[in-house]
């Protein structure tokens, strides 16, 4: 128990984990998920009903609290459904990242122990290798197709009853979900989310995001990342708000769903934004249902904002991680514009700090340092892993985010860039999200990614990768022309590479570990 005034809070409550159940009691005929893949639609109801014949097909294979539920697919109806039977139950939902390889998906169910693995039939070829090796006894398929022997989930919720199950005490500080973090080197680490994490990052996003239960969002995240779950699918879930569930990434194809479906918030990684820009449908849309798109997972060049502007649409940038939140943020509308690349003011329960890595004392504002974080939407450890966990959350719950970040004298944060892609040149800190800013202007060129490499001379210097769109020609002295009427001479990169494509995860990000 946990003393408030007078009053005793207790430390479990009946509804922890269990979104499905209590959304259906308030709006059981509201629609909660457009598949927009299998084209059905789902009440709250519906999913309620799906999730309680998933979550005793788990009891029946000896599933317990704690035990570890392993999936592997793209985006589907199944992937919500075990979400919300885990939550039933008590189990961990370990969602796995479908572009991983063969030697990563063993790692990864080795370090996690699975009890029961759901995978997507059209990840056959992985899932029989993994099948060969016997590394998870029970195996499920997602949908209708059964292969490879496997009982499929359309089999088994027919054989059960869609009653309410029994549950077990549940505790804000059991897990739900393990979530691994991509990071730019080494093996992948699973974040440990609690339903404290789910919870609170929800109440904070539907507090400081003023999200209304008929707005309406089409999930461009995918399911084996925070995004999927905790940007807005939880909240919208918790608000009793639509949420349309897409397949993989189609510019064309979002444009015309979100016309469509009359989405109201849109939120994706800016590539996404770059490439629905660049279609031919962008320019024939006026999106006169969207009330703001928000970018996230990596900075966004304010050249990609604009174009949405040219629409009289708001568009802005999010910040967030998987170790927290991930909403920590909330830009006022009319700051947008006065401050396109900050990321705005804390939200409701958030605390953060800027620290100088040196001295670890607060830095003043308009310096630069590592960006903290604090509050009960914070993850509770890496799974499995007692000293990187020791390293990110201090004994006092704050959090090192890795991020470089500073604060203007209003108070508003920018995110300056990661720790690690921050390189040294002839002693002067070098920020690549700066110089990939600028050639994101220059009308030649489509994608840009800078990293830093050694240099005998400098110590490092930086390097840039770029796309250039079609039809367009740039040599390297023109692009060096450019940068140099615009940055200091040590900004400026040494080495230039034109490629037709760069390398980026799944979300969408431009993966920088891959360069080089």
């Amino acid at each position: 128990m946990v003393k408030a005034g007078k009053y005793l809070i207790p430390d479990e409550f009946t509804w922890i984990g269990d979104w499905a159940k209590r959304r259906a009691i308030l709006t059981p005929n509201r629609e909660a998920i457009f598949d927009n893949i299998e084209k059905n639609l789902y009440t709250y109801n519906d999913l309620n009903l799906r999730a309680n014949q998933l979550a005793r097909v788990l009891l029946n294979e000896g599933i317990s609290k704690g035990d570890r539920v392993a999936m592997f697919s793209t985006n589907r109806i199944e992937c919500l459904d075990l979400f919300l039977a885990t939550g039933k139950i008590g189990a961990i939902l370990v969602p796995f990242n479908v572009r991983l390889s063969i030697q990563e998906l063993k790692y990864l169910i080795n370090k996690t122990s699975p009890s029961i693995f759901f995978y997507e039939s059209k990840l056959n070829e992985k899932v029989s290798q993994i099948k060969k090796e016997d590394l998870i006894k029970k195996n499920v398929v997602m949908g209708k197709k059964s292969i490879l022997g496997d009982s499929t989930t359309n089999t088994l919720t027919g054989k059960v009853s869609s009653s309410e199950v029994e549950r077990p005490i549940m505790n804000f500080e059991d897990p739900h979900l393990i979530l691994f973090t991509g990071g730019t080197t080494g093996l992948p680490k699973g974040a440990t989310l609690p339903h404290r994490l789910i919870f609170w990052n929800s109440v904070n996003t539907i507090l400081s995001w003023s999200l209304k239960p008929d707005d309406i969002q089409p999930l461009l995240f995918p399911l084996f990342h925070t995004g999927g779950w905790n940007v807005l699918l939880v909240p919208f879930y918790h608000l009793g708000a639509k949420t349309i569930l897409m397949g993989d990434f189609d510019p064309e194809k979002t444009i015309n769903l979100i016309e469509k479906e009359k989405c109201t918030i849109v939120i994706g990684v800016p590539t996404m934004f770059h490439m629905m820009a660049k279609n031919s449908l962008f320019d024939e849309n006026k999106f006169g249902s969207v009330r703001i798109f928000i970018s996230g997972g990596a900075p966004c060049p304010v050249a990609i904002m604009e174009k949405y502007w040219a629409k009289d649409k708001l568009f802005k940038m999010g910040y967030g991680l998987t170790e927290v939140g991930p909403n920590n943020f909330y830009l006022p509308e009319d700051k947008i514009k006065q401050k396109p690349t900050s990321v705005g003011l804390p939200v409701f329960h958030c605390d953060m700090k800027i620290i100088n890595t040196k001295t670890d004392k607060i830095v003043k504002q308009g310096e630069v340092g590592e960006l903290l974080l604090k509050g009960p939407h914070i993850f509770s450890g890496y799974w499995d892993e007692p000293e990187e966990t020791a390293k990110t959350i201090e004994s006092n719950g704050w959090v090192h985010t890795g991020d470089l970040a500073m604060q203007d004298d209003e108070g508003f944060f920018y995110i300056v860039g990661r720790r690690k892609e921050m390189y040294i040149s002839g002693g002067e800190n070098v920020f690549p999200v700066e110089i990939e800013e600028l050639l994101f202007k220059h009308p030649a060129i489509d994608l840009a990614a800078v990293i830093g490499v050694p240099d005998e001379k400098w110590g490092e210097v930086g390097k840039a990768f770029l796309t250039l769109k079609s039809g367009q020609k740039l040599t390297t002295e023109e692009i060096k022309d450019y940068l140099t009427e615009r940055l200091a001479k040590y900004k400026i990169p040494k080495y230039y590479e034109i490629r037709d494509s760069l390398p980026t995860s799944a979300t969408g990000k431009i993966l920088k570990r891959e360069l080089e």
